[in-house]
């Protein structure tokens, strides 16, 4: 990779976006690629440098996309190739990449292959899934658990064997030990890549290979030391250590060969979901991904020792050559508001945006969005559905995204079409229209930061120290000598005063305005809740 290959992954910021909950471009009340095509101002003006797409494929939509029945047709309901040509020209016309979902661990039931695989023993496809026999009691192979609750073994009567599902039975998992498998998905990787796309997302690449010897699981009651499961443990009943069936032996050459087809190609990435140790997560962003996603942040406790110690023992987890990222929110956990309370947004997307890495952005984070209720009778996520009234439902965190200031669906779909997850009331005030042209809202902050980010090699280039930390305040220091920057956040609802040796100016506050910029002599007495950047 030359000197300016890679500089956009590396030094830019990526913005999620959940296209269902997105922008309805039909009329259907379902996100689509034709609501992102009539949203990329939104997403250029805010300054990202990528738009990663939740899977637009094929699919019966079980999972929302993620079980996948062709991988190189768009489903219907999210538009055609035509109209995704299209959003990939017109983001490269604005100056952002593409990445795209891509979903290897599993396919839909209904994907060809598996109703192949379905037919006999001996058919085509039947190795490219994981079949096994039953035990002698006629029981599943082992106690493998699905994410999505029960045995992630499922019987097919006809053939008289159990086959293998990390996530819901309509979602088999590909058997990536099988050359035939690894061809014809690096050949789904081609397919896009040759229409313009300037990376992929990979999801559940830790799920990617099994044990080969079909080992129990260990129960988490059993001793040992757990995987941590991150986003995984948001929606999932799974007690069981994933040690035969997560981030086995043969994971990183698998990595390794899926990065040789982006090699094939000028400028493109790899970036992987990981729900592991931190440190194999660190470790793993030099065995085959450009980008480890480390969603550390979105489970660590919101004060300033806690968030030092994991800054620094990330940071000291990387071996050379390993790129970090940063997450705080996704489509799979509960958003940032809800977690760690509205008035801490602004300096949670401050720490986001100034840390060393790539930070990944979530549709709505630029808003402050909270989760939004779902009655029971409306959910739609599979994880609420096979296991209700245990909170592990998703639906909350992908409320549609709320563009005007109406009472009714605020310009995510037309007034007299139902969304397919309920918009509240309340959305409109935290609607892109009603923060647009407010110098002091959230969205007018994260588009300075993100400027900054552009503008400042400390904050794309710079390393980083944690100079100062309590349960109150978290500060730091982006870069070296002249040019380096402070960062201070004040996690409390008090004022907080930070000393740093020598006077210090501030560039960008998530509370005073430009012309309320001060000079400070040698301190900086922070507002409750309130992130300076100090120059």
């Amino acid at each position: 990779m030359n000197a300016q290959n890679g500089r956009w992954w590396r030094e830019g910021a990526f913005y999620q976006v959940y296209v269902p909950s997105f922008q309805d471009g039909d009329a259907d009340g379902f996100g689509d690629l034709r609501g992102v095509e009539r949203r990329l101002d939104h997403i250029a003006a805010l300054g990202v440098t990528a738009v990663w797409l939740s899977p637009i494929y094929a699919s019966p939509l079980l999972d929302f996309g993620y079980d996948v029945s062709g991988h190189t047709e768009v489903g219907t309901v999210f538009g055609d190739l035509a109209t995704f040509d299209r959003v990939v020209r017109g983001a490269h016309d604005r100056g952002l990449r593409v990445v795209l979902d891509y979903v290897p661990q599993h396919t839909s039931s209904e994907h060809p292959w598996f109703r192949d695989a379905l037919s006999s023993r001996d058919s085509t496809h039947r190795d490219w899934y994981l079949w096994h026999d039953p035990k002698p009691d006629g029981s599943p192979p082992n106690n493998w658990a699905s994410a999505f609750g029960g045995p992630a073994w499922t019987f097919h009567e006809p053939t008289g064997q159990y086959y293998y599902h990390a996530h819901l039975p309509e979602q088999p998992s590909l058997n990536w030990r099988n050359p035939a498998v690894r061809e014809a998905m690096f050949e789904v990787m081609r397919f896009w890549l040759d229409r313009g796309v300037d990376g992929f997302r990979v999801d559940a690449v830790w799920r990617l290979i099994k044990d080969a010897r079909l080992r129990d699981n260990p129960m988490m009651d059993d001793g040992g030391e757990s995987f941590e499961i991150g986003g995984a443990g948001a929606h999932t009943t799974v007690r069981q250590i994933q040690k035969y069936t997560a981030d086995q032996p043969e994971l990183p050459g698998l990595l390794a060969q899926m990065h040789t087809v982006i090699d094939e190609y000028d400028d493109r990435m790899l970036m992987g979901e990981l729900h592991l140790k931190l440190e194999r997560v660190a470790a793993l962003g030099t065995r085959g991904l450009d980008i480890a996603m480390n969603f550390s942040l979105i489970d660590a406790p919101w004060n300033g020792l806690d968030l030092a110690k994991l800054i620094q023992r990330y940071y000291a987890a990387l071996p050379p050559g390993s790129h970090p990222n940063w997450v705080l929110s996704n489509h799979d956990r509960s958003r940032l508001g809800s977690r760690i309370g509205t008035e801490r947004v602004p300096g949670a997307l401050a720490l986001l945006l100034t840390l060393k890495g790539t930070p990944t952005l979530y549709y709505g984070d630029e808003l402050g969005l909270p989760d939004a209720p779902v009655d029971a009778g409306r959910a739609r996520d599979c994880a609420e559905l096979r296991a209700p009234g245990l909170g592990l439902g998703r639906d909350p965190q992908r409320m549609p995204m709320p563009w005007e200031a109406t009472p009714s669906h605020a310009g995510f779909t037309p007034d007299d079409v139902e969304p397919w997850l309920p918009i509240p009331a309340w959305a409109g005030q935290f609607s892109v229209e009603s923060q647009e042209l407010d110098p002091r809202s959230l969205l007018s902050r994260v588009r300075e930061l993100l400027k900054l980010r552009r503008e400042l090699a400390a904050l794309r280039q710079g390393g980083i120290t944690v100079l100062s930390a309590d349960p109150d305040h978290l500060a730091y220091l982006r870069g070296d000598g002249e040019n380096s920057l402070v960062v201070a956040v004040n996690l409390s609802d008090r004022d907080q005063t930070v000393a740093f040796p020598g006077s210090r100016s501030t560039l960008w506050s998530s509370h005073s305005t430009v012309g309320e910029r001060d000079r400070l002599p040698g301190a900086v007495t922070l507002a409750p809740f309130e992130a300076r950047l100090l120059r």
